[in-house]
């Protein structure tokens, strides 16, 4: 429609990426085909699917057409904005939030189109308090269904919003990874699907240029980290550590030293979480210290240095190689010039870091004085 193609371009998107030009088409086309798709984020996946639930919607129509589910409250917030600036020609749409807070009077009927919200909150509007009336939905979007599947009660709360949607509801499912618990998820909520997989590598690690530096512990860690902050400061950067407790000591260290850090962690009320998000955004902090609470899904443009101050590891201590790509994919988004920088304090790390190495058969470089200037380079 010409008020959405108005948005599209309003929003600096002038040729499609990848996952838009395999999967448009699908989305678009008529009858509405299902779909399974493998994405990172960054990709462009969300103006995708924001695509075509908007395409979907009949604006005159006021009840919930789309339904958005999304694995936490920024996420949601998130997508939400992307469906303010694709839909801004397009006065007559509007949008709720079904998160956790946002609070409706009972027997209340929601007039907006689309709901985009968190899997316990909708299946409350759908179910118990009847907000919702799911027989009426078009458009059913799963995002990050890799993260929802892995909280709690998200599985089954999905599946019982499913099972309300109409049998000809188009279901629209995109994930980062495809483990067999995710792809059995995936086969259960989507019925028939065309199904889309790219290979990751390729998406994400052509434009992040990776480094590592070698140091013996945390204090010579902190140490190399301030040489190279004058360096990356010039743009803004993510330090990620791999416990709440490093994460808030980094960043007390920085804040000694003079430097305006921000601190992101996982104990943090949503509010808050919020704030320092919307802070960063705004560039008020340059440098934003956090856990893996927040390698998903932060779209923050210009974001060209992520530090890996411990390296990712799951819970047996090994690569955590999926984590280390969403780690460094907040840098280098569609296409930019990114960095990343690890820490390597022990013989332990450096095997982990040439075993992440051979995973994406990508050479990580050492990092050198004379790459500083490399380095301002790639920021300025």
């Amino acid at each position: 429609k010409p008020q959405l193609l108005q948005g599209v371009y309003a929003m600096g998107f002038n040729r499609p990426s990848k996952i838009q030009e395999n999967a448009l088409p699908m989305m678009l086309a008529e009858p509405p085909q299902n779909l399974i798709a493998q994405s990172q984020s960054g990709t462009g996946k969300t103006a995708a699917f924001v695509l075509a639930m908007l395409s979907r919607v009949e604006p005159g129509n006021k009840y919930p057409q789309c339904l958005c589910l999304s694995p936490t409250y920024e996420l949601a917030l998130q997508t939400g904005k992307v469906i303010e600036q694709m839909g801004k020609f397009y006065p007559e749409l509007k949008l709720a939030y079904a998160v956790r807070g946002n609070k409706l009077e009972r027997g209340q009927k929601i007039s907006e189109q689309i709901v985009i919200g968190t899997p316990g909150t909708v299946l409350d509007w759908c179910s118990k308090l009847k907000f919702i009336d799911p027989k009426k939905i078009k458009v059913f979007v799963l995002d990050e269904a890799d993260v929802m599947i892995a909280t709690q009660g998200h599985q089954d709360q999905s599946i019982r919003i499913q099972r309300m949607l109409p049998r000809d509801c188009q279901m629209l499912l995109f994930s980062a990874t495809f483990e067999d618990s995710v792809w059995k998820f995936a086969q259960k909520v989507v019925p028939d699907p065309n199904v889309i997989k790219l290979k990751r590598e390729e998406e994400t690690l052509d434009t992040i240029k990776q480094y590592y530096v070698l140091c013996n512990n945390r204090d010579e860690k902190f140490q190399a980290l301030c040489n190279i902050y004058g360096a990356i400061t010039i743009a803004q950067a993510m330090i990620f550590c791999h416990t709440r407790k490093t994460a808030s000591w980094l960043a007390a260290e920085l804040s000694k030293e003079g430097h305006q850090v921000a601190l992101l962690s996982g104990e943090m009320m949503v509010e808050q979480r919020a704030a320092v998000i919307e802070r960063f955004r705004e560039g008020k902090e340059k440098v934003l210290v956090t856990t893996n609470v927040c390698a998903r899904g932060i779209d923050v443009e210009q974001v060209s240095v992520v530090i890996n101050f411990d390296l990712p590891v799951d819970k047996d201590g090994n690569p955590d190689n999926e984590t280390y790509l969403h780690r460094i994919g907040r840098t280098g988004r569609f296409g930019k010039r990114g960095l990343a920088i690890n820490m390597v304090d022990s013989k332990h790390s450096m095997n982990i870091l040439n075993r992440i190495q051979e995973h994406f058969s990508k050479k990580i470089n050492k990092l050198d004085t004379d790459d500083l200037d490399e380095i301002e380079k790639i920021t300025n």
